[in-house]
């Protein structure tokens, strides 16, 4: 590379100027490089590459027979290099890529070791120097002094190009590990130190900087990914580096003028002449410098970076980005202007989202220094949409550095953010994405928070009139306007980080709720004060709790010390407070359910001691009676069960107010059971006529005692007997209003806090069997509900005895409870049924059936509510397939339904197979197989016998086979059992039912074969043998013979059952090979017939499939071998042959499982001769029909060789055709399908479906466009742009 050196002042300012870097390389001017993929070997002969003639001598380079620079040849003393290692105590040479990678030198005696090395021979240190950087690279290969003499740069990475290992494209950078991650750092730091020490004398000898910029711009448009990655990492690197020198020299030339002019605006009696031309003399030099070092950052950039920052790898992209920032930010009066700032805003458009990441980043230098912010007003005003519209990137780290940035430009101006800008940031604050959500709380702070006015100047920190007040207000206004979201914990947990101090100013939050607005101030509206109860409710809950809200955060962390004693801290603030205030707003607010619900939530994350210790008392009493005004007020579900929640809290036995909390909560229960107990006599003795009003007041004492049912123990009361009567009468009667029944039901609380004794044995001996009696009697009054007209009701009634049936299961004696025996209730048959029925009638139903007709959004909201019911009914009925409380066949209705309703319950579905599977396999793959016949005679019910296979309902059916094959995973060895018993019994349902139309009639159910085959992609290859010859018990020697349309299914399945079906070998049919051997068959190796033992067919259950297995697992069925060779029983013995309805069987039966199978009526025990005539006779009608079939085996393999012919021909004809003109998109294999040549290859269509296809493999070079001709210098915007940025001018 030639630099316009300093002695050619004319042409400085046309250096920097020049539109073109004339290298050794001979780049072009206007395109860039770009690969346009992420190998490492795209052109290793470098055809694409340009070269030249090579840079022109320059001065300072040193030619052949010149002397080294520095003396002769000679060691240099002490610690140095010997012809080019590194040596240490004289002991060890490395190289100076095995010194930095060992990381055990410092870098800054490493670097003062090579520049002794190179003033003394400059050429072998400048070797040394650029092996450094091709082995860096993962170059095994080293560049010779004869090479660096005599060869371009250009022909000497071709020649390391070849050097590489080609099995691996790793290389220092991609490696992982601690080690290659240091050697990074020390790579990087090596360079900024080498630059460091040579900034006064050595980068300016025009020689080892021309040099080393010339290697890396040369390696940097290398198709060899490592170079490039590499190369460019140090040119980044280099020119950081060389940003920093000409900073230095541009403040010594800032110095250097100013003494110049305080010496020239001196006197003249007291200026120095000799001063001012020295300081003269060293402005001079310093600028001759400035010019020098321009130079080559001009060449780097216009030689590196303008081609790389587009590079193809995202890494490269991400290296030039960053780096340019770090320009931009170090020497802002030379980078920080539009031509550079335009690069940065390009990149914001790039589709990798590292590379997206490091120009926000690089931005937020930029606009964290208020005095360059001001120098990015047009920059903002071009990018500023950009920006905001990445805060919705897909890359959540993106996003939340966009944010931040955002944030950053709002602190350097008010102005420049509209209010559109602001709010697509404000929602982010309830992200489920915690990151995102406080960069996005931290951006609203400083909008809405930071900003006082004069008038707030010396207001109070807390109370109703502090600036905290206004904040607050400001807090719930926006809350409320956010009206997409109603998550108050979201947004408190968004703000904790940078507002914690004003959410946990709880006392100005009360003063705002009790006390009364001073005159002119505007109060909070019931909707405001709404909203401040939840707020400040939420921020309670962060303060105690110290973690995110459920669904933002992976749990809780372990606190560290400091965090402890804030918690604590926090926790007796807040219990001192609200002890005294909380009665204060039950008292006031004891009507409003909302704020009732909220508040009484309070209570829980109290330190209770306190009450004791802070002699607190008669603040309890309060809170107590104003629960108890709750109670009776209200019969909401939600506030009756927060207070029920609050009683069990505070009736902690832990605390010494244990005592005074129950005796009130005892007190509250009696009041309710008496006055529901009086209201039930009344309400029952009034048979059919039942008032409005006394129900009414029975339904609300009902809700109130079941809302306590689940968190205290009301057996003492006796609360079963008068709810079961009150149940027993709505069956009798029939018109119960469906509310009463629904709480009545909660019943099912008493029975569980009785186990809960029971278990723990601290129960009465008949404890237990009043328990069982109950527990029974209110299964049976659950099973009766369950058919009840209201919907409600049965919900109610199935939910609850699935809960009943799973946890007075089997399950019940684990765990060493082996007394609890007498309490396991297993439904029977009856039950089991209606279960299902329920399931199938009110779960599996179209939405449409199941909405409301309000208006369209509470239609969608009544939709979503519904399916949220009918998932966590099936759930409950998945429950007991699981846990083995009913038959696991019964999950056969349910499986069958996975493809309709996948998209409402798949998972649960899904779920289901999979825990089955792990209980059972084979009973799991007898429920799979059972639904599929399930639905394929639903399918003949509906369509007919005669139904068409490329219908919807049966490729519906196929579709849900294959997805059931994909469940067992990729293992066979596990499934092994479960498959071959799922294809035996597929195999005897489909030949179970004989055909409606007669003999010579495929069977009814054969077209189920057709759904089976989905599963032999799961059969090893053993099994497929094995199955294969199960299969051939129930054919006979005619359907072998059948190609008829109809006979497709077992045609198909009997193909997929051979060896190598799915390595799409030759098609065959058992015994008698269809086909002629085809071209690509391969020769079959004779085998060994080994006798079959079939099992009995007396008995279906588990035991006897495992029998069958066993027995079968070591049959070998035969390999079809060319004909006429056969390999069925044929030819065996003829003795164990025997017609079988009217015509002959082509398969063998052990002699035991003759015994076992009756003849028909008119075969039984024929006479000795005719057994052997019969016998004579089919010998003979079989040899007829080989003769005839190897006749046309041999027409057809004819025209088979002949079709192969013309078809290669063809493919080659258009392989020239396309030449090297393929796309990038014409990789794929050329396949053509075969034209039938005669009516008698319709048979091999029939038979194996397999045509015979000939792949063309081109050569790799043709099979894509020359790298030169699709993109040039590797650059294809886009490819890693988005489309808007193309079409975009920058300012």
């Amino acid at each position: 590379m030639h630099y316009i050196t300093t002695s050619d002042p004319e042409n400085v300012s046309a250096m920097i100027a020049a539109q073109d870097l004339h290298t050794e390389f001979q780049f072009p001017q206007e395109a860039e490089s770009q690969l346009s993929s992420d190998t490492d070997f795209e052109d290793p002969d470098g055809k694409n590459a340009k070269t030249g003639k090579g840079m022109v001598p320059k001065k300072g380079k040193k030619v052949l027979g010149d002397k080294p620079k520095g003396g002769g040849a000679g060691k240099v003393p002490g610690l140095g290099w010997v012809n080019g290692h590194h040596q240490e105590n004289g002991m060890e040479n490395m190289t100076l890529f095995e010194v930095v990678k060992s990381g055990r030198s410092a870098t800054q005696s490493v670097v003062d070791d090579w520049i002794e090395a190179y003033k003394h021979d400059r050429d072998v240190a400048l070797l040394d120097l650029i092996n450094f950087f091709i082995q860096c690279s993962g170059c095994k290969g080293a560049v010779s002094g004869e090479m660096f003499r005599h060869m371009q740069n250009s022909e000497i990475i071709r020649k390391m190009t070849e050097e590489f290992d080609e099995d691996s494209g790793d290389y220092p950078l991609t490696l992982s590990g601690p080690q290659w991650k240091k050697f990074r750092t020390s790579f990087c730091d090596f360079i900024a130190v080498l630059v460091r020490q040579c900034q006064y004398s050595i980068i300016y000898d025009e020689y080892m900087m021309d040099t080393v910029i010339s290697l890396l711009t040369g390696l940097s448009d290398s198709q060899v990914r490592a170079f490039r990655h590499t190369s460019t990492l140090a040119a980044m690197k280099l020119m950081t580096a060389l940003v920093n020198v000409a900073l230095n020299l541009s403040i010594n030339m800032d110095n250097t003028q100013r003494q110049y002019e305080a010496e020239r605006n001196k006197v003249i009696a007291k200026r120095a002449n000799d001063r001012l031309e020295l300081l003269l003399q060293k402005r001079k030099e310093l600028q001759e410098n400035q010019d020098e070092i321009e130079n080559m950052m001009n060449a780097i950039f216009k030689g590196v970076f303008v081609h790389r920052y587009r590079d193809a790898i995202a890494e490269v992209r991400a290296i030039c980005i960053e780096e340019i920032g770090v320009w931009m930010k170090l020497y802002s009066d030379a980078f920080l202007n539009d031509s550079y700032l335009k690069y940065v805003g390009w990149t914001l458009h790039d589709k990798q989202g590292e590379v997206r990441l490091k120009c926000l980043t690089a931005l937020q230098g930029l606009y964290y220094n208020r005095e360059l912010s001001t120098r990015l007003e047009l920059f903002t005003s071009r990018f500023k949409d950009r920006i905001v519209s990445m805060t919705l990137d897909k890359e959540y780290d993106v996003a939340v550095q966009a944010i931040k940035l955002l944030t950053l430009v709002l602190q350097s101006s008010d102005e420049v953010l509209m209010a559109e800008d602001c709010e697509s940031v404000y929602h982010l604050v309830y992200s489920a994405h915690r990151p995102i959500a406080v960069s996005a709380g931290e951006f609203l702070f400083k909008k809405l928070f930071s900003h006082r006015g004069p008038e707030e100047e010396g207001l109070p920190r807390r109370g109703r009139q502090s600036i905290n007040g206004s904040l607050i207000k400001t807090t719930v206004f926006f809350f409320l306007e956010s009206e997409l979201h109603e998550h108050g914990a979201y947004l408190v947990d968004s703000l904790w980080d940078c507002a914690s101090e004003l959410l946990k100013d709880w006392e100005t939050m009360i003063s705002l709720l009790l006390d009364e607005p001073m005159p002119g101030e505007e109060a909070l509206t019931d909707r405001q004060e709404t909203a401040l109860v939840e707020i400040m409710l939420c921020a309670i809950r962060q303060a105690c709790e110290c973690h995110p809200p459920v669904g933002r955060g992976t749990g809780k962390r372990v606190l560290t010390a400091k965090e402890k004693k804030t918690q604590l801290d926090d926790r007796t603030r807040i219990t001192e407070m609200f002890a005294v205030a909380l009665p204060l707003l039950l008292a006031k607010y004891c009507v409003d359910i909302d704020k009732v619900t909220n508040l009484l939530q309070i209570p829980k994350y109290f330190d209770l001691d306190i009450y004791t210790t802070g002699r607190l008392e008669k603040h309890l009493d309060a809170l107590l009676r104003q629960m108890w005004e709750v109670v009776d007020k209200h019969t909401d579900t939600e506030v009756l069960e927060a207070c029920s929640t609050t009683y069990h809290y505070l009736c902690n036995d832990e605390f010494t107010i244990s005592n005074r909390v129950d005796i009130a909560r005892s007190q509250l229960i009696d009041e309710l059971v008496d006055k529901f107990n009086r209201l039930l006599e009344d309400f029952l003795q009034e048979g059919e006529e039942l008032d409005e009003d006394d129900a009414y007041h029975v339904l609300s004492t009902l809700k109130k005692i079941s809302a306590f049912h689940n968190a205290h123990d009301l057996s003492k009361w006796d609360l079963f007997t008068s709810n079961y009567r009150l149940l027993n009468t709505g069956l009798q009667n029939g018109d119960m209003p469906e509310q009463i029944v629904v709480h009545a039901m909660q019943t099912h609380y008493i029975i569980l806090w009785h186990l809960a004794k029971v278990s723990d044995g601290s129960s009465l001996k008949g404890d237990l069997v009043t328990l069982r009696k109950q527990m029974r009697a209110f299964c049976l009054m659950c099973q009766r509900y369950i058919s009840s007209i209201n919907t409600a009701v049965k919900e109610q009634a199935f939910t609850i005895l699935c809960d009943l049936l799973l946890i007075f299961s089997h399950q019940i004696m684990s765990s060493g409870r082996e007394q609890l025996e007498p309490l396991v209730y297993m439904p029977d048959s009856s039950l089991q049924a209606e279960l299902l029925n329920f399931i199938l009638d009110q779960v599996f139903i179209d939405q449409d059936d199941d909405n409301s007709t309000d208006g369209q959004q509470d239609d969608e909201a009544s939709k979503i509510e519904a399916l949220h019911k009918r998932r966590n009914l099936l759930a409950a009925y998945c429950k007991l397939i699981i846990y083995n409380v009913v038959e696991m066949n019964t999950g056969a209705d349910i499986f069958k339904q996975y493809m309709r309703y996948y998209n409402d319950y798949g998972d649960i579905i899904k779920d289901t197979m999979s825990k089955t599977r792990q209980i059972d396999k084979i009973q799991c793959a007898k429920t799979l197989i059972s639904s599929l016949q399930k639905l394929f005679n639903e399918m003949l019910s509906e369509l007919g016998i005669n139904f068409d296979r490329s219908s919807s309902a049966f490729c519906g059916i196929k579709e849900l086979a294959r997805r059931f094959s994909l469940t067992f995973g990729l293992d066979q060895l596990k499934t092994r059992e479960a498959i071959a018993m799922l294809h035996k019994d597929g195999i005897e349902f489909a030949f179970k039912e004989p055909s409606p139309q007669g003999e010579g009639s495929p069977p009814l159910n054969l077209a189920f074969l057709d759904i089976l085959t989905e599963f032999s992609s799961k059969l090893i290859r053993q099994d497929k043998r094995t199955v294969h010859m199960y299969l051939e018990r129930f054919m006979t020697f005619q359907m072998a013979l059948q190609r008829e349309d109809c006979w497709l299914p077992l045609i198909s399945y009997r193909n997929s059952l051979q060896p190598g079906a799915d390595d799409d070998t030759m098609s065959v049919v058992s015994g008698i090979s269809s086909r002629g051997s085809t071209v690509r068959s391969k020769k079959s190796k004779p085998t060994i017939a080994t006798k079959r033992r079939l099992p009995e067919e007396e008995s279906s259950c588990s035991s006897s499939d495992a029998v069958w297995m066993n027995r079968e697992q070591s049959v070998q069925t035969p390999v079809m071998m060319h004909s006429p060779h056969l390999t069925s029983t044929v030819l065996r013995e003829p003795k164990k042959m025997r017609p079988e309805d009217g015509y002959p069987a082509a398969f063998t039966m052990p002699a035991e499982q003759l015994s076992h199978q009756p003849l028909p009526q008119q075969q039984q025990q024929p006479p000795p001769h005719h057994q052997h005539q019969a016998a004579i006779d089919y010998n003979t009608q079989v040899t007829w029909m080989l003769t005839q079939r190897q006749q046309a085996e041999a027409r057809q393999q004819q025209e088979r060789a002949s079709m192969h012919f013309a078809k290669m021909r063809n493919h080659m004809q258009q392989a020239i055709r396309r030449g090297s003109a393929l796309m990038e998109d014409d990789e794929q294999p050329i396949v053509e399908d075969v034209m039938m040549s005669s009516e008698d290859r319709l048979e091999d269509i029939n038979e194996g479906m397999d045509f015979d296809t000939m792949d063309i493999d081109l050569p790799a070079s043709k099979n894509r466009r020359e790298r030169s001709e699709l993109k040039p210098d590797y650059f294809d915007p886009s490819s890693i742009m988005d489309d808007s940025v193309l079409n975009v001018s920058m300012f």
